[in-house]
């Protein structure tokens, strides 16, 4: 792991300990820093024999990209827990609870959310997941006689607890499950590529950098059908119902990003973009008529170059080239 990725995954988990939630389940979730800075070890994940369970305590709050069996077991009252997962772009994550010791008439409480909460910002978005919102919670003590497995729709997911008295906890299995085709992705790193395909579904995807980057779009595929282009009728992206655009902010919710380039016709490339934001989204909207297709790579700005790029911007820190 290079000193640069481990600089920005700690600025990255500075930023959950920020994490605060606005809805009704989360409104006095306040995750403290404690406990919280395990590295995604891929030394890890690439020596482990296949029939090897990985087990460790669960931190208050904490970070996993393991597969895994991960205890909790409170040694005083731990009011405000978060622990989030994270898979590789093709996978989803599946949480099973093995055992589980709280007091759920006493306040404590295990939930389940499909996604991440960050600064009280929910990736995907509401506009992009495929369940509303209160779907996307699964409280045990309202569903753990009956549901004792819950799956994410994409490459994150989390729990938060909260447990007041010591001694009592919880032990879950992580496991990591492919997806065919993926939608929603938070990228582990700050570098790589990625071909995201829509197979005529009515859906929006996004792939969310949490870095400042360069984009570069090899080759887009919008609109077509039988291997005929379809003809737009306005110039621009007006009316364009597939299209992609390039998202940067500072937070992770979408729908609250600005748009920094709007994509609506078929290139190949190279088309690049360089985007200073402490977040990047490659976003791809689908009609659900065609099979829509965007590769791209993307690498982290230097410091160099986010300094540059900054001097030739009016705005503070979210800036482009």
């Amino acid at each position: 792991m290079s000193v640069t990725f481990r600089v920005q995954l700690y600025i990255f988990l500075l930023s959950l300990s920020a994490l605060k939630g606005h809805s009704r389940y989360l409104e006095e979730n306040e995750i403290t820093p404690e406990g919280l800075f395990t590295l995604l070890n891929s030394e890890l994940k690439r020596d482990l024999p296949e029939d090897f369970i990985y087990r460790r305590p669960l931190r208050c709050l904490d970070m996993l990209a393991t597969e895994g069996q991960f205890t909790f077991t409170a040694d005083r009252p731990s009011l405000n827990c978060a622990a989030f997962f994270i898979g590789e772009p093709n996978e989803i994550i599946s949480i099973e609870y093995n055992s589980v010791n709280i007091d759920c008439d006493s306040g404590d409480f295990i939930k389940a959310f499909d996604g991440w909460v960050m600064k009280g910002e929910k990736f995907p978005s509401s506009q992009d997941h495929p369940l509303p919102l209160y779907e996307r919670y699964v409280d045990f003590c309202e569903t753990g006689s009956v549901r004792r497995v819950v799956r994410s729709s994409q490459n994150v997911a989390m729990i938060f607890f909260r447990i007041h008295t010591a001694g009592s906890g919880f032990s879950i299995t992580v496991k990591k499950l492919h997806n065919p085709f993926p939608c929603n992705i938070i990228s582990q790193t700050p570098e790589g590529s990625f071909t995201m395909v829509i197979p005529q579904q009515h859906k929006n995807c996004s792939f969310s950098i949490i870095y400042p980057v360069e984009i570069q779009i090899a080759e887009l595929s919008l609109g077509h059908f039988n291997d005929f282009p379809v003809k737009r009728a306005v110039p621009g992206c007006a009316g364009a119902r597939d299209f992609v655009e390039l998202l940067g902010g500072n937070g992770v919710d979408t729908s609250k990003m600005f748009p920094m380039a709007d994509l609506c016709y078929s290139f190949s490339g190279p088309a690049q973009m360089k985007i200073g934001c402490e977040n990047t989204v490659v976003r791809m909207v689908s009609s659900g008529k065609f099979v829509n297709r965007v590769t791209f790579q993307y690498r982290l700005l230097d410091h160099n170059e986010l300094q540059k790029i900054k001097g030739n911007n009016v705005e503070d820190f979210c800036f482009i080239a």
